[in-house]
């Protein structure tokens, strides 16, 4: 079988997405919806519905439930299929790849296979939880041959790790291709990139998409944290910003920030500044500032105070991984009368309430001034990890 395009989506909010999806007439009947390791659910798609799937609408439906699209082959058996031997297509050539090698094919392998992973255009990117069984050693390059052609690609790369080299870099190695240069179309934009030096935030998509919708005419920006052009190219294609000047210390990502600019016609309207954004000499220019930084984008905020312009302030768009506690209990050991949603966001709340004091804070130190600081908004973008959230604070900044 194919890949087929999935919604991932948190476990506990399953149906709510699957009746969204049927109600689009975009869900696939035919099709298995599969439990990932990760405990989110894989629900699959349509093909022919894919493009028109407004991510956005149906985020907007399930508030509380961050989803994303990725690309899924081995879980995504027909009905009819399931339990089956030999169902799943790559299995199927992988096991005749291990015949005539003279290896017995075992349950374990079936295992060790890929359960879902990134598509960019021809290449197929595997996650880091698939093939590391020794057996898959002595099959060769031919291997991988066989997993790109049952896949539908013409090259494969995988990734194992992300590096503590200070730019996130991904340890990506490719595994069959010439070149690893891939070029990734969300939300009409344009990106280009190398999959070994640089990573593409799909779990980002619908913070991508709110960015989208902000109108930034006749406004300068500053992307403290701008990669490939994650946000700089929101900004800059669907927001109608003026300017913005994109900050970014990783040579690789600047170098893809670069060419997605003059793809996407916007270069005349971007400033790169490369080097770390805290040495940046830059003052008293933004009307917008994003620093799209997790786990903190703490170092940053003395940068953004400087930027806004003194006479008229502007609004800093703060990412965050905030934890939240566990639930507590009663007195007498029975749970508080308290869902987890609620007190996930009473922590986001009071999170973002020391922020704006810190930050108003810092203004008042930088410019000699007194800053109010408006708590605009709290975007839920994911659920990073049990209990911890990035979340995104719309602050306004004003001098008072």
């Amino acid at each position: 079988m194919d890949a087929v395009p999935c919604l991932r989506v948190p476990c506990c909010h399953t149906q709510q997405f699957r009746r969204c999806l049927q109600s689009r007439e975009a869900f696939d009947h035919c099709l298995g919806l599969v439990k990932d390791s990760d405990g989110t659910v894989l629900l699959p798609i349509l093909p022919s519905c894919l493009s028109q799937l407004d991510l956005q609408s149906l985020r907007n439906t399930v508030p509380s439930g961050p989803c994303e699209i990725v690309w899924s082959q081995s879980p995504l058996q027909s009905k009819r299929q399931k339990g089956r031997p030999g169902g799943n297509k790559v299995e199927k050539m992988l096991q005749e790849l291990l015949e005539s090698h003279g290896e017995r094919w075992m349950e374990e392998l079936r295992a060790d296979l890929p359960r879902s992973f990134q598509r960019h255009g021809d290449l197929i990117l595997l996650g880091d939880g698939c093939f590391t069984l020794p057996l898959w050693n002595t099959i060769g390059d031919q291997l991988w041959s066989v997993v790109a052609k049952g896949l539908g690609a013409k090259r494969l790369a995988k990734m194992s790790r992300i590096s503590r080299d200070g730019f996130r870099s991904p340890a990506v190695t490719m595994l069959l291709g010439d070149h690893s240069w891939v070029k990734h179309v969300d939300n009409g934009i344009s990106y280009e990139f190398d999959v070994t030096k640089c990573m593409f935030s799909a779990g980002n998509i619908t913070e991508k998409l709110r960015v989208a919708a902000f109108d930034c005419r006749g406004e300068t920006v500053v992307d403290l944290y701008a990669g490939i052009g994650y946000f700089t190219l929101p900004y800059l294609v669907h927001a109608k910003a003026s300017h913005v000047h994109a900050c970014e210390w990783n040579p690789d990502a600047v170098e893809a920030l670069q060419k997605n600019l003059e793809a996407n016609g916007a270069s005349d309207r971007c400033t790169i500044h490369q080097g770390d954004n805290r040495q940046l000499q830059l003052c008293d220019v933004a009307d917008r500032v994003n620093l799209g930084l997790i786990p903190s984008s703490g170092d940053g905020w003395p940068v953004a105070c400087r930027l806004l312009k003194r006479a008229t302030g502007g609004v800093l768009h703060i990412h965050q991984n905030v934890t939240s506690p566990l639930r507590s209990t009663a007195a007498n050991g029975a749970p508080q009368r308290v869902s987890q949603k609620k007190a996930d966001r009473e922590v986001w709340k009071a999170w973002a309430a020391e922020t704006a004091n810190h930050v108003a804070s810092l203004l008042r130190d930088i410019t000699g001034a007194l800053w109010s600081t408006n708590i605009q908004h709290i975007e839920h973008v994911k659920s990073y990890a049990p209990h911890i959230h990035h979340v995104v604070l719309d602050l306004e900044c004003r001098p008072s």
